[in-house]
């Protein structure tokens, strides 16, 4: 899935923090609730901007992310 079209990440919008295109919810807001365990179709029903495509590209865009930077585990 290629993110770039429904992920931004905009200074004047969130303080810079990547968000979902045409909203005010961050990516890591989503990734949040998916980790607590929520399902896609839970989290737009509490999010009603947010699609299922929107959820997919924020997943890939923090899969692109973890390839980007090794993390030291203890």
């Amino acid at each position: 899935m290629d993110w770039r079209g429904l992920i931004t990440v905009d200074p004047t919008v969130c303080h810079g923090q990547a968000c979902i295109r045409g909203t005010r919810i961050l990516v890591s807001v989503v990734l949040d609730n998916l980790a607590s365990g929520l399902s896609p179709a839970e989290i737009v029903k509490s999010y009603p901007s947010l699609t299922s495509e929107a959820i997919q590209a924020a997943v890939a865009y923090a899969a692109e992310l973890a390839r980007e930077r090794v993390v030291a585990m203890p």
